[in-house]
């Protein structure tokens, strides 16, 4: 009988109900989502008790995303783990929704950071803050504009309540989000290309070869702590979760390895990564999952996953993008996800990790050719920035 049909009363006297509820969650702990689906239907006591997150939370650890970390903690709040399982099998088979979001009219090489409801977005010299409306549709006027730089915006990161940017004019501009308060300084001889700043501490890399500690604590704020001589073009950086040490991606033009650690503290060099790199693989993006896992990708066409845990830090498993494009901009969910931006066509690919091979691709910008500058997602969404649109993808169909 239909779960719409059955009387209370045969819910009532079903001699199910008889168990106590401990047997009845153990029991059902051995089904599928499918099976689990199916009991769901045979009757409204059976359906409400089938949609309990303690039965779909074993299901959700191992999807491919479901808002779980790799260490099994919950990361999203008030949606049902039964739904985001559901959303997870539409990532795995590729099913979803393409909106535009914005267009502009000239090339830029945007950068984007989602923060909850609100989205930010580089648009030359200043950056936007969009606010994200539930159906996703489109964007309107952006909430707040944080201007600054002479020149384009390369990088930013969001912090503590701050924004912090690089640009093309060698400078570094703070914002804070919630005041009026801004600060510019210089801070290179060129442009610089990356940032991150954790815990009042900002690290910046440059294309004059060089890589800077800066402080943020109140009355240092732009003084810099280090100068590190790095011999490349810095293309990337990181500051590990641990905040005592931090990671450079270099063009790979010189004789050492392009991803190299450096201690935080001293602006001494750690360790190497890596051997294997062929001239001009240089490293576009690199990511912390944990502070001892690190994902990298770039101009060799690979993401490579890091493991500093072991003595020589070694890069315990790799993927090839199968059509040997550059790859610009690498994001993790902490768990099972990989999600990478190409060279060509704006292609967006998703990777499991226990797989060797991509899941999914999606190309955004075909037959006009465009890189995959910048992308970010939630448990619901993914946001590509092309050279000329911003570009969602709605896996809640």
């Amino acid at each position: 009988m239909g779960r719409t049909g059955s009387p209370p009363q045969a819910e009532t006297r079903c001699a199910l109900w008889g168990l106590p509820e401990e047997l009845l969650l153990l029991i059902c702990s051995y089904l599928d989502a499918q099976a689990l689906g199916r009991l769901g239907q045979t009757c409204r006591r059976l359906w409400r008790f089938a949609s309990r997150d303690a039965l779909w939370r074993r299901l959700a650890r191992s999807c491919l995303h479901a808002g779980f970390s790799a260490r099994g903690t919950d990361l999203v709040e008030g949606v049902s783990v039964k739904e985001r399982v559901k959303v997870s099998q539409n990532w795995r088979r590729g099913r979803c929704q393409r909106n535009l979001l914005l267009k502009w009219k000239r090339n830029l090489m945007p950068w984007m950071q989602l923060d909850s409801e609100y989205l930010y977005l580089s648009q030359a010299e200043d950056i936007q803050a969009y606010w994200l409306r539930p159906n996703h549709t489109g964007l309107r006027c952006p909430q707040a504009v944080f201007s600054g730089h002479q020149e384009d915006v390369c990088r930013f990161v969001l912090a503590n309540g701050h924004l912090v940017s690089g640009g093309g004019d060698g400078s570094i501009a703070l914002h804070k989000l919630n005041s009026s308060f801004s600060f510019k300084f210089l801070a290179h001889e060129q442009e610089v290309n990356c940032v991150d700043c954790q815990h009042g501490i900002i690290v910046s890399g440059s294309r004059d070869r060089t890589a800077k500690v800066w402080s943020l604590s109140p009355g240092r704020t732009g003084q810099c702590l280090h100068t590190i001589q790095t011999e490349d073009r810095v293309w990337s950086i990181a500051i590990s979760p641990l905040s005592s040490s931090f990671v450079t991606g270099t063009a790979c033009c010189g004789h050492t390895s392009p991803l190299r650690i450096w201690d935080l503290g001293s602006g001494q060099l750690v360790t190497c990564l890596g051997t294997d790199f062929h001239r001009g693989a240089g490293v576009l993006d690199i990511f912390y999952e944990t502070p001892s896992t690190l994902l990298s990708c770039g101009y060799d066409t690979y993401i490579r996953y890091w493991d500093l845990r072991t003595s020589t830090r070694e890069c315990v498993k790799k993927w090839e993008e199968p059509h040997d494009s550059a790859l610009y901009c690498i994001r993790s969910n902490g768990n099972h996800m990989i999600a990478s931006g190409s060279s060509y066509y704006g292609v967006v690919r998703l990777w499991d990790k226990r797989q060797n091979r991509c899941l999914q691709s999606f190309s955004l910008s075909s037959p006009v050719s465009s890189p995959v500058y910048s992308l970010c997602f939630s448990t619901t969404h993914l946001y590509a920035t092309l050279a000329s649109a911003l570009h969602a993808l709605d896996f809640t169909i």
